[in-house]
């Protein structure tokens, strides 16, 4: 395997050793570089020798000296130096398979890609790699790897998967923590499927894999209104959201008591639909599955006391509106009205936005498009800011779900916007900043 090189930084070591763009790299300390998990970690090496091929057959290396640089100077066409890798599942609960037509091409890739696991945090289902692959992961160490695992039992995970490969993958968990790479897992459960005995079994499994499995997030299915035509799944009700959470609560109750630590945990959706109360932030210890809705809703109350207290009470005159998901909504209203309490002539209102953009049973602020924020805001008491939480962003930080930017909306609303993270502290920040 080699890497073609797209440019080299000036005045870099490399660009003064005479390496131009499109010469190819072959090789760091004979070890040979297919991606950036290659690159990165060999160039850790005090001296290294490079080697490089120019034209078909024309080959020449340079030792090069740790200490004479931080980086190198390469640069390739794509982060991780080749293409990202897809997806060869066809799983029963898929989102992908269940968003609207006619959006951006990129929303449909299905990503299944273990060096975005290293380097973003992704979730894989590890069906895409090899025995070697394992190996490679194992030899450099690299750690944490986050897994959608869903099940332990192999031939429900091939059903679930619709991969016959995806039982098989189990064993790469455990080879991966008895090698003391650290794993963080994903199961989402589906009504009648995966939950149950079935789920007992997968935390069981999984706590004897303990401490190399660090955490367990319970996930619902999520379930959008484009799903004609695929496998007919429901969503999970009162009744059977508490069952879930009992099952949960019987195994960690259990574990906690031989090692100090939950680690598995129902989502704050969960809680929600089971129509319970949410734990308190210590619950969740030191909150390993936020990615996952975890603890998402104790932490943004803790972070918002803790500024509370911290800042002094003015005469200031704010006027404010907020706009987030339907789960998310009644938890902040009720820090507003708690923040007006101390900060009198605060006036701040939050909308609840029902996602009618993918279906009303997804309630997550970050899949609320602006399509739905400008039906649902037009003509509302918006005070002399809206304030958004930026997962309703795509990862670029840019333009929302359905490819509107934050302008769009700010001339449809005419109102301005202040994007803030999903926090307690930002939260308040932001609110209090909008001072007249």
């Amino acid at each position: 395997m080699s890497v073609t090189i797209q440019n080299v930084i000036p005045n870099s070591i490399c660009d003064q050793k005479g390496i131009r763009p499109k010469d190819v790299l072959i090789s760091i300390n004979g070890n040979p570089i297919q991606d950036i998990l290659d690159y990165q970690f060999y160039l850790t090496e005090t001296v290294l020798k490079v080697v490089f091929r120019r034209q078909e057959h024309t080959y020449f290396a340079y030792k090069l000296y740790k200490q004479q640089y931080e980086e190198i100077g390469l640069e390739f066409e794509t982060y991780l130096m080749d293409k990202q890798h897809s997806c060869t599942n066809q799983c029963i609960f898929c989102f992908v398979d269940q968003m609207p037509p006619n959006m951006r091409k990129s929303l449909y890739f299905k990503d299944d890609d273990a060096r975005l696991s290293f380097l973003f945090g992704n979730y894989i289902t590890l069906t895409n790699l090899k025995q070697q692959e394992i190996d490679r992961i194992i030899k450099m160490k690299i750690s944490p790897i986050n897994i959608s695992v869903h099940t332990t039992n192999p031939q429900l995970r091939c059903q679930m998967m619709k991969n016959r490969f995806a039982g098989e993958t189990l064993d790469y968990i455990r080879q991966l923590t008895q090698a003391g790479i650290t794993v963080n897992c994903q199961l989402v459960l589906c009504p009648g499927i995966n939950d149950g005995t079935e789920l007992q079994k997968t935390l069981q499994d999984l706590g004897a894999l303990y401490p190399g499995v660090q955490s367990i997030a319970c996930v619902p299915v999520g379930l959008t209104k484009f799903r004609q035509g695929l496998y007919p799944l429901e969503r999970y009700q009162k009744e059977t959201a508490q069952a879930v959470i009992e099952t949960i609560n019987h195994f960690t109750d259990t574990f906690f008591q031989i090692h100090q630590t939950r680690l598995a945990y129902a989502s704050d959706e969960f809680y929600l639909r089971a129509e319970m109360p949410l734990p308190q932030a210590d619950f969740y210890e030191d909150f390993a599955q936020l990615e996952n809705g975890v603890g998402v809703i104790a932490l943004l109350k803790e972070n918002f006391w803790e500024c509370y207290h911290s800042l002094p009470q003015d005469d200031f005159t704010r006027s404010i509106s907020i706009a987030t998901g339907t789960d998310a909504a009644p938890f902040i209203q009720e820090l507003i009205d708690c923040a007006s309490k101390k900060w009198h002539n605060l006036h701040g209102i939050v909308y609840p936005i029902r996602n009618d953009y993918f279906g009303e049973s997804i309630t997550v602020a970050g899949l609320v498009t602006a399509t739905d924020l400008i039906k649902q805001l037009k003509d509302k008491d918006l005070g002399d800011v809206l304030i958004l939480p930026n997962c309703m962003l795509r990862h670029e930080q840019d333009k929302f779900l359905d490819d509107y930017t934050v302008k769009d909306v700010e001339q449809a609303l005419n109102i301005r916007i202040k994007m803030i993270q999903p926090e307690g502290d930002a939260l308040l920040h932001g609110i209090l900043e909008e001072a007249r």
